[in-house]
């Protein structure tokens, strides 16, 4: 049972990430990673594209597939933006909760989601809450998915943040080859999460610029 649950501490701690060989960063690339969990969001998604577009920076967008199912067309307009979409899973739900089969059928129906409203079979794999069980570690690289799970994050799912500090958070002491995790989504997250992140987004771009750094796709 212990070995099962080791994987989920990969998010907080890093030598567990390298131990199970979870990535965290994007070695060698000249730039950073924002990245999006939760959607397609009617409106989040949206405002988040609007200010890639207004800013002229590409994102990486962790898709859910129920989510992919209720907007494919949305879906569909990530990718038509130039951007990039990876697999959140299915359902969003914890994967220590969930058996090897459950895993595995999360996984493919995913999958089937986005690559039917996308053109775009995705190839990384970030779970729910970066926590995998050491079946769903193993269903996902079973299935081709490569994980990857961030070096930097604004917490900007709580109820009472602001949108400075998830910028503030965010984008601290970033380097190259470092991956934000933001939300474009409040499905599983405090309500107009969303919002903040939209509000937070061009100041994380801004200290990214005054880094000398630009972004890059996660892929």
């Amino acid at each position: 049972m212990l070995a099962e649950l080791r994987p989920s501490l990969a998010p907080v701690l890093p030598a567990v990430a390298r131990a199970y060989a979870l990535p965290r960063t994007l070695p060698g690339v000249a730039g950073v990673a924002l990245t999006f969990d939760d959607g397609p969001h009617p409106e989040g998604t949206p405002m988040i594209l609007e200010v890639l577009a207004r800013e002229g920076e590409r994102a990486t967008f962790f898709l859910v597939g129920e989510q992919v199912r209720r907007r494919p067309g949305l879906a569909a307009e990530i990718v038509a933006a130039g951007h990039a979409v990876a697999l959140h899973g299915d359902r969003h739900r914890l994967q220590l909760r969930l058996s090897a089969n459950a895993v595995c059928e999360d996984l493919a129906r995913g999958v089937e989601a986005v690559a039917s409203a996308t053109g775009v079979a995705p190839t990384l794999h970030r779970p729910p809450y970066g926590i995998y069980s050491l079946a769903g570690l193993t269903a996902a690289r079973t299935a081709g998915l490569r994980p990857l799970l961030w070096s930097r994050w604004g917490k900007d799912w709580r109820k009472f943040t602001t949108p400075a500090r998830i910028a503030a958070r965010a984008a601290r002491d970033l380097e190259r080859g470092d991956v934000i995790l933001l939300h474009d989504a409040d499905f599983y997250s405090s309500h107009h999460s969303h919002r903040r992140t939209a509000a937070a987004l061009p100041v994380i771009i801004a200290e990214i610029r005054r880094r000398g750094l630009g972004t890059v796709l996660a892929v």
